[in-house]
């Protein structure tokens, strides 16, 4: 591997551990700002700094027999706890885990309307402590909270999760939450795996803390040794090496129990690495069995059990014909061991594609725009024109050009999209659906076979869950990107007390901020406005990507 040593003569390993942001940047700026967020390398022995109180909280949330916890974060705040509520969710004693990172007001409402409030306790998460999605969220959970057990003991529902002296600290402390957990400044959201933000949620559930952090703690060790000893090195080398070699497409598969992880990895991985017209796409395999052939633009990495012998055949049959790693868990709980060997294997990755791996400026501006179009400062492009048979609405924009004719139906619209495709290039759909297993298994379930009919790899993204993950290499990363963004009017509305708009609108204010700043990054864009968030509008969707890639579809 040319560049494991590469890292080598770099001292990349030592260098990170011993924090030196000379590694990253000879840019004084830079480098100050680097080293505003190199505090998670030894997070595991960190640890117990914060562990006393997280405990103390487990504690009383199982004195009170709570059933629930909801967990309002985005990105970093929340990925984590999510894989780690699913993939150790046998092993934890405590309440059942909901992670709502969505506006969808389809899907709030759904779980406003199932939970019981007298034995469910919120955790708002925000690193910044002002991001606008869990903010409104728990402006509308609050709301609903005080309706069920009144205003005096509403605050007692909710924990903050948040960097000292932000916003969500002033607004906990001034309506008397039950704590206010602290997070480390010198953190980065995505590297937060292992502080208060995975750690308390993972202690509520009834996760052993101890053993996540012993499994923790042997990565770390390893991840201090000289590169080619060093299991994150080896990581950051293989996918250096494939991405010189012009394979970008990092396809990462897992076995059953563990598909949560692509979740959390694609966000490390596309929001550290995509900027400067450069960086490596996560794709997150969606197939049930042996995916297809893949294309020339590949590299594979295989995060399995070792027992997992389907998942180790397959491998040993696609290295034939690809650059395969493999990552090898040994139990549930290695999982820790593979956020801590994917954190340094990604900032080891920032100085071999000359990137800095801690920035995001393409998130601010998403965020920016959305405001934007809230405030009506910002229109998004509008339509060109709609399917009067399906109610679908459909605008080219970008650099995707116009046809000259009317489309006909959802498939021809998305063909000429897919027509624009280039080698290299990928096709993404951002959906702003409802996140709803059952809704959203179709559209899953079409990517892979659509991906192979192409010969392109095919990412499916959650808006506006994408925002704070992928959304950074969609602007910032290399051109090579097809966009197709599905949005719906639907009229679910819920009010977000104390604003002018409720999460509607500001669901779909998200999508056209992300619309319009794809644009302004010369990006090829389809938007589709599907009538309304039902199984029969999500089934011309997918019935449309089925036509357009050749796909015999079955309803």
């Amino acid at each position: 591997m040319a560049s494991l040593s590469r890292l080598a003569a770099l001292d990349a390993p030592a260098r990170l551990r011993a924090r030196d942001s000379s590694l990253f940047s000879a840019d004084a700026a830079v480098r100050a700002q680097v080293s505003e967020n190199l505090g998670w390398t030894q997070l595991a022995s960190d640890a117990a700094e914060i562990l006393p109180r997280i405990h103390q909280l487990a504690r009383e949330v199982a004195a009170d027999e709570l059933t629930d916890v909801v967990l309002l974060g985005m990105g970093g705040s929340s990925l984590a706890s999510l894989v780690m509520g699913r993939v150790l969710a046998d092993d934890g004693d405590g309440p059942r885990l909901h992670v709502l990172d969505t506006t969808s007001p389809i899907t709030v409402l759904h779980a406003l309307t199932t939970l019981d409030f007298q034995t469910t306790l919120f955790i708002v998460s925000s690193k910044s402590g002002s991001t606008i999605e869990p903010l409104s969220l728990y402006a509308v959970c609050r709301e609903y909270v005080e309706h069920a057990v009144g205003h005096l003991e509403a605050g007692a529902r909710f924990i903050a999760v948040t960097d000292p002296g932000s916003q969500l600290e002033g607004l906990a402390n001034e309506e008397s939450f039950r704590a206010v957990v602290p997070s480390p400044p010198t953190v980065g959201g995505r590297y937060s795996a292992l502080t208060s933000f995975g750690l308390l949620p993972a202690a509520l559930l009834g996760i052993d803390l101890e053993k996540l952090l012993s499994c923790a703690g042997k990565m770390e060790a390893a991840c201090a040794l000289p590169a080619d000893e060093n299991p994150a090195a080896q990581l950051a080398a293989f996918a250096a090496d494939a991405h010189a070699e012009g394979r970008d497409k990092l396809t990462l598969l897992a076995s059953p129990g563990l598909e949560s992880f692509g979740l959390w990895a694609e966000q490390l991985v596309a929001e550290s690495l995509g900027k400067q017209g450069t960086g490596i796409l996560p794709v997150v395999e969606l197939s049930d069995d042996k995916p297809q052939e893949y294309g020339s633009d590949r590299a594979l990495v295989v995060v399995r059990y070792e027992d997992d012998s389907r998942m180790a055949g397959w491998a040993s049959g696609w290295a034939e014909r690809h650059p395969v790693i493999e990552l090898v868990l040994h139990h549930p709980y290695d999982v820790a061991a593979e956020f801590v060997r994917w954190e340094h294997a990604v900032a080891l990755l920032g100085p071999l594609l000359d990137v800095n791996p801690f920035g995001q400026p393409n998130v601010a501006a998403a965020k920016a725009a959305t405001a934007a179009v809230l405030s009506g400062e910002s229109v998004a492009p509008l339509p060109q024109g709609s399917v009067d048979e399906t109610g679908c609405s459909y605008t080219f924009a970008g650099t995707l050009p116009v046809p000259g004719h009317q489309e006909t139906s959802v498939g021809t619209m998305i063909g000429h999209a897919v027509a624009s495709l280039q080698t290299g290039d990928f096709l993404c759909l951002l959906v702003y659906l409802p996140d709803d297993d059952t809704l959203l298994a179709p559209v899953r379930g079409i990517v892979p076979p659509c991906s192979a009919a192409l010969g392109v790899p095919i990412t499916l993204e959650l808006g506006p869950r994408y925002l704070h993950s992928t959304g950074q290499y969609h602007k910032g990363g290399p051109n090579t990107g097809v966009f197709v963004l599905v949005t719906t009017s639907d009229p679910t509305e819920v009010p977000v007390p104390g604003e002018s708009w409720g999460l509607r609108e500001l669901h779909r204010a998200q999508a056209e901020g992300d619309l319009i700043t794809l644009v302004a990054a010369g990006r090829r864009v389809l938007r589709i406005d599907l009538p309304d968030a039902s199984a029969e509008s999500v089934a011309l969707l997918v019935r449309g990507l089925a036509d357009a890639t050749g796909v015999v579809f079955e309803e």
